[in-house]
Formats: structure tokens, C-alpha cells, sequence
């Protein structure tokens, strides 16, 4: 099997669960980034990163800039986690432009996108997104509701409660995508897969 190593940074707890799910389903290390030394990459050929989304701006990214070099022949997967429904073809042109602009305009060939949908918790948030989010609720409010989407309709009637979309059925692209054939996936694939 690949030798695997998951590492991803997260402000409220969402990133960190899918983090950990990846961990369990393909039976590899999990390291948040802080506690993570780029050094190590070395002992490993997969790695997957994973960071939240907050305004445009991937939680941790620099993680894979900063190590671009050390992961030039690795596979790398970087999954993002957030608000954004993953079914929404806009919403994933958004997020793939949020990376491209991290890495200034063009995403290393190595590296193979997914978004995961996270959630939102009102009374954790810090000032500034707190902040944000009232901005966001006060444009959502100036338009029709017939002009606003399923995610602008969601915001508004959760606003100031908790909404969390984290799916542990939503990694099995991911899982897949590593090639993981062990006996430990196999088993944690069926439980990935919806009800026959």
C-alpha cells in the first residue's frame, strides 16, 4: 500500500473531522499542520492536505507552497472544506480559481482538488467572520428571494444557529483516488457507500 500521510489545519473543527476520517478509512497518520515538519514528506509518497475555506482564502495553503519542491514527485490531494455545495458547478470554478490564485495563477500538475461541505457554528466565530458572515446576510437580504440560491436561502434560516453538512460519505472520491486496495478500506468502504 502507498504510505499515506493526512495533514490539515482548521479553525472550527469541520477540516479536522474529515481529517480524521481519512485517517481512519485509509489506516495513515493524521498531523495538524502546526505539528507537522515538512522534513518528514520525505517517508511519504501520498500527501493529503486539507484547510477551510474563509473568504476566498484556503486555511494553511502555504503549507503546499512553501513545500513545493519536497512534494514535486508525490501525489498530492488537497481537499478544501466549506460552506459551498460541491454539486454546484459554479461553486467549484469559485474554489478552483481560490487555488489558483494561491499558487499564483497555475495549479503544480501534481496536485488533484477536492471540496468537502463543512458547516458553520455562530457562536465560534471569530469577530472578523462573524462580521463577514453579517455582510454576506445583509447583500442576501437586498435580493428576491427567487434570486437567491439554495446556500443564500440556507445562510438566512440558519443564520446566528449551527449548520453542518460534514458527510463521512463525502471522502470516498478521495479514499478512491488514493488507490488504498487494503483489506481495512475495503471494510470502511462499505460503510462509505449509500444503503442498496
Amino acid at each position: 500500500m502507498n504510505r499515506i500521510v493526512v495533514v490539515y489545519e482548521s479553525k472550527y473543527g469541520y477540516t479536522k473531522r474529515y481529517a480524521e476520517w481519512l485517517g481512519e478509512a485509509l489506516s495513515c497518520p493524521v498531523f495538524e499542520r502546526k505539528a507537522f515538519r515538512p522534513r518528514n514528506l520525505s517517508k511519504y509518497e501520498t500527501v493529503i492536505y486539507g484547510g477551510g475555506i474563509y473568504a476566498g482564502v484556503i486555511s494553511g495553503i502555504q503549507f503546499l507552497r512553501r513545500n513545493e519542491t519536497l512534494l514535486s514527485e508525490k501525489k498530492v490531494l488537497l481537499f478544501t472544506c466549506g460552506l459551498a455545495d460541491p454539486d454546484n458547478p459554479d461553486n467549484i470554478s469559485n474554489i478552483r480559481s481560490f487555488v489558483e490564485k494561491a499558487f499564483s495563477g497555475k495549479i503544480p500538475e501534481q496536485i488533484r482538488l477536492f471540496h468537502l461541505r463543512g458547516g458553520m457554528d455562530y457562536s465560534r466565530l471569530t469577530f472578523v467572520h462573524r462580521s463577514m458572515m453579517s455582510i454576506l446576510r445583509k447583500m442576501l437580504l437586498k435580493k428576491a428571494d427567487s434570486e437567491r440560491s439554495w446556500e443564500g436561502r440556507q445562510i438566512l434560516e440558519a443564520y446566528g444557529q449551527c449548520l453542518d453538512f460534514t458527510d463521512r460519505k463525502s471522502i470516498r472520491p478521495l479514499v478512491e483516488y488514493t488507490g488504498c486496495e487494503s483489506s481495512f478500506c475495503g471494510s470502511h468502504f462499505r460503510s462509505l457507500r449509500a444503503p442498496q
